[in-house]
């Protein structure tokens, strides 16, 4: 099923989209405080975000050191052949890698760049062997171990 066509977002649509990105567990009462507005017309405004494919999902962001996986890497990838058949795979089997949080193509020098959450540096060497090396397709990658997040907020400035 299509989704519906998405109307252009007014500034309370932006409003409640930039409230619920720091905490979507409101009630609709207290979001309509919070963008002075009625929960009535919140409720309304909400279903019509998420059945547009405005609003994505609603998650919970987890620390990963809290939850065992301290090692975070971002790799390079370049490709051998840049076949749409062979794309398509190599973009299935980042979907499929668990350890793989975000994989995004990308225009440079790179094909992709792949975010990798594990517990250590044997489990990376785990992920390179069963998802790198062993593509015949991946021309070369270069890792990028995480020393310090600096910065990291999961929205978008509305």
């Amino acid at each position: 099923m299509d989704k519906p066509r998405t109307q252009p977002l007014d500034d309370l649509d932006r409003r409640i989209l930039a409230v619920m990105q720091q905490d979507n567990r409101l009630s609709f009462a207290e979001l309509a405080e919070r963008v002075a507005s009625s929960a009535a017309s919140c409720v309304r405004r909400v279903k019509r975000l998420r059945d547009a494919g405005v609003i994505v999902a609603d998650i919970a962001i987890v620390d990963p050191k809290l939850v065992g996986k301290s090692l975070t890497a971002v790799i390079n990838i370049e490709l051998e052949a840049e076949r749409r058949d062979l794309v398509d795979a190599f973009k299935r089997q980042m979907r499929e890698a668990p350890e793989v949080t975000q994989c995004y193509m990308v225009t440079g020098e790179a094909d992709f760049v792949v975010v990798v959450t594990v517990e250590d540096i044997t489990a990376f060497e785990a992920f390179t062997q069963k998802w790198l090396y062993a593509n015949p397709n991946l021309r070369k990658f270069r890792s990028m171990i995480m020393l310090d997040r600096v910065k990291f907020e999961p929205r978008i400035a509305i």
